[in-house]
């Protein structure tokens, strides 16, 4: 598989990533006790900041493999685009399990949400020093 593109974030105290239908990256530098789906916070990307070969890909309607990486600690769920996506944001980053598309959107029918993911991940990011590493492969073989 190749490697499209990489993010780097940082953790945050309020980090819950409990969330249903949602795993959200943003640009801010604060989060608040309602962001239940933020992954992470001062993300280096946006939609609207991805490589063309991902945007190329996720507008074709294919299947991308997300890898979170978080100390030891790693998590991994697919996604997929679609031709209906706009990238256009240029502050998040929100994959969702459902086909709900806004500007935010970089990938639908995700198989896990924020409240999926590896716990022990997720405890890491509660301090605000650790560092998130996502970075988004080419499905190139079928599960």
């Amino acid at each position: 598989m190749a490697i499209l593109d990489s993010i780097n974030a940082i953790g945050h105290s309020l980090i819950q990533c409990t969330h249903r239908t949602t795993i959200e990256l943003t640009k801010d530098d604060y989060l608040t006790k309602k962001g239940t789906c933020i992954l992470g916070i001062k993300a280096s990307k946006a939609c609207h900041d991805l490589t063309p070969e991902l945007k190329r890909k996720i507008v074709a309607g294919e299947k991308i493999e997300v890898v979170i990486k978080v100390g030891e600690n790693i998590d991994h769920f697919y996604g997929y685009g679609s031709k209906k996506l706009t990238l256009l944001s240029t502050k998040d980053l929100v994959f969702r399990k459902s086909n709900y598309i806004c500007d935010r959107t970089i990938l639908i029918r995700c198989t896990k949400s924020s409240r999926d993911l590896n716990r022990s991940l997720i405890k890491n990011l509660t301090n605000s020093k650790n560092r998130i590493s996502i970075v988004f492969k080419d499905n190139d073989v079928d599960e």
